[in-house]
């Protein structure tokens, strides 16, 4: 089962990736890439069970994901359905981040990365829609 499991999350992460890039968002906003690159070193490992990651990145995850919430969407991707994701992506990462500190359970932590992975899937997906 958790090899089902393990299975069926690397192929959406790929699955996210080649949507991503297919839309340029990571080209042409800056935020959004910086967030991408902290949620790729932290995602993988803890779903392969390694939570260090997420431990060690979770203030920094929670940052990006505040820096992004601030700055302007570029126009081309802009709309009222991204700005309310982004505001849940920052909403989830915050949750993340007080986990770790309060050092909650690793199940809890994983719970809420993976809905802050599923956040940003619906990020890529939106972007890829919008342009």
């Amino acid at each position: 089962m958790k090899a089902i499991t393990t299975f069926s999350v690397f192929f959406l992460f790929l699955f996210t990736h080649s949507v991503f890039a297919q839309s340029n968002a990571s080209n042409d906003w800056e935020e959004f890439k910086n967030f991408q690159e902290v949620m790729e070193r932290v995602y993988q490992p803890a779903v392969e069970g390694n939570l260090l990651p997420i431990k060690t990145w979770s203030e920094t995850l929670m940052q990006k994901a505040d820096q992004l919430s601030l700055q302007p969407i570029p126009a081309k991707f802009n709309s009222t359905v991204l700005t309310a994701l982004i505001t849940k992506l920052q909403g989830e990462t915050k949750m993340i981040y007080e986990l770790v500190t309060k050092k909650q359970p690793d199940s809890n932590i994983m719970k809420s990365l993976v809905k802050a992975n599923d956040i940003l899937n619906e990020i890529v997906n939106n972007s890829a829609k919008a342009k």
